[in-house]
C-alpha cells in the first residue's frame, strides 16, 4: 500500500558514502515492508475459515485504525469541507481496496490477486505519464494478463478475477486521493481519519460475518499481527525508505508485490503455480517497472515553454 504523500528531507548526493549506504538501507526497508503487506495478506487468508473475508477486513482495519490513532492523535477542527470530502473518499477508497482484494484472495491464489490488483497502479502511471513508451508497457502488461489467462481463468476463478481487478481500481483511487488528502493534513492525520472511516464501514458486515468468533482471543492476537503486518510495519519502513531514495526508485521495487506475494503464498498457504502463470507474473512485474521509469523521466522533464 502506498504512504500518504508528505514533505520528507531531500536525500544526500549519490555519490557520497552515506548516500550508498542509505541507499542499500532504504532498499532493505522497501523490501521488508513489501514482504510484511505479502506476507500480511497470508495471515488474512488464514483468518478467512474463522471469522470471514468480512470479518478479517473489520479486524485489519479496525486494529490499524486504533493503532494508528494513538500515534498520530489527529486534531478534528480546522479544516473545510473540501478536506473532510477528500478523507472521506480515502475512507471509501480504502474500505473497497482491502475488502474486494480479500474477496480475491479467498478464491484465487495470492500471487496471481496482487498481479491483476497491480494493473491499476500501473494503467494510473501510463494515462498520468502520455508518453508513447508507456503504452507499449502497458501492452506488455495485457501480454502478462492474457498469458495468466491461458492458465485457464476459470482455474483461477472468474469472480476472484473480477474482485482483483476491482482491487486494482480502488488502489489507483487511493493513490490520487492520498496526494489530496496529504496536501490538506498534517503528517498521516488524513490517513488515521481515513482509515477509521473505512473501518466503520466495514464494521456492520464484518460483526454479520465474524460474530462473536472476532472477540476470541486467538483470533484477536491474529487480527492485531495482520494489522501490523499489513499496515502498522509497512508503512513505517516506506516512510523511513522515502527519506533515503527518490519516489521513482521506490515505485520500481514496489513494483516487485506479485512476486513477494507468490512467495508468501508458497510458503504460507502452499498454492503452487504453473510456469506459464508465473511468466505471466513477471510480465506484468517488468511492464510496472517499466511504466514506472517513463513517468518518472516524464515527470522530471522540464514543461516547454
Amino acid at each position: 500500500m502506498p504512504v500518504t504523500e508528505i514533505l520528507l528531507p531531500t536525500p544526500p548526493p549519490a555519490d557520497t558514502p552515506t548516500a550508498r549506504q542509505g541507499g542499500v538501507a532504504a532498499v532493505g526497508l522497501v523490501l521488508g515492508g513489501a514482504v510484511s503487506v505479502q506476507f500480511g495478506s497470508a495471515v488474512a487468508a488464514l483468518l478467512f475459515p474463522r471469522t470471514g473475508v468480512a470479518g478479517a477486513v473489520t479486524l485489519r482495519l479496525t486494529i490499524s485504525a486504533l493503532l494508528l490513532l494513538m500515534v498520530c492523535r489527529p486534531r478534528l477542527r480546522g479544516y473545510d469541507r473540501g478536506a473532510w470530502a477528500a478523507a472521506g473518499a480515502f475512507g471509501l477508497a480504502l474500505a473497497g481496496m482491502n475488502s474486494l482484494f480479500y474477496q480475491a484472495i479467498e478464491r484465487i491464489p495470492l500471487g496471481p490477486a496482487v498481479t491483476l490488483e497491480v494493473l491499476g497502479p500501473l494503467a494510473l502511471s501510463v494515462f498520468t505519464a502520455r508518453r508513447r513508451a508507456s503504452w507499449c508497457w502497458a501492452g506488455l502488461a495485457l501480454a502478462g494478463v492474457a498469458l495468466l489467462g491461458q492458465g485457464g481463468f476459470d482455474r483461477l476463478n472468474p469472480a476472484g478475477v473480477a474482485f482483483a481487478f476491482g482491487a486494482g481500481a480502488m488502489w489507483a483511487a487511493y493513490i490520487v486521493l492520498s496526494a489530496r488528502v496529504g496536501g490538506r493534513f498534517p503528517g498521516a492525520d488524513g490517513l488515521a481519519l481515513a482509515l477509521t472511516l473505512a473501518a466503520l464501514l466495514t464494521l456492520p458486515l464484518g460483526i454479520i460475518d465474524g460474530g462473536a468468533v472476532l472477540l476470541d482471543p486467538a483470533v484477536l492476537a491474529l487480527g492485531t499481527a495482520l494489522a501490523v503486518l499489513a499496515s502498522g510495519l509497512p508503512y513505517t519502513l516506506e516512510l523511513l525508505a522515502l527519506r533515503r531514495m527518490p519516489t521513482a526508485t521506490f515505485a520500481v521495487l514496489m513494483s516487485l508485490g506479485p512476486a513477494i506475494a507468490t512467495l508468501a503464498g508458497w510458503l504460507v498457504l502452499r498454492q503452487a503455480l504453473t510456469l506459464l502463470e508465473c511468466a505471466a507474473i513477471v510480465l506484468v512485474i517488468a511492464a510496472s517497472i517499466g511504466a514506472v521509469r517513463v513517468s518518472a523521466a516524464a515527470a522530471a522533464r522540464p514543461e516547454p515553454r
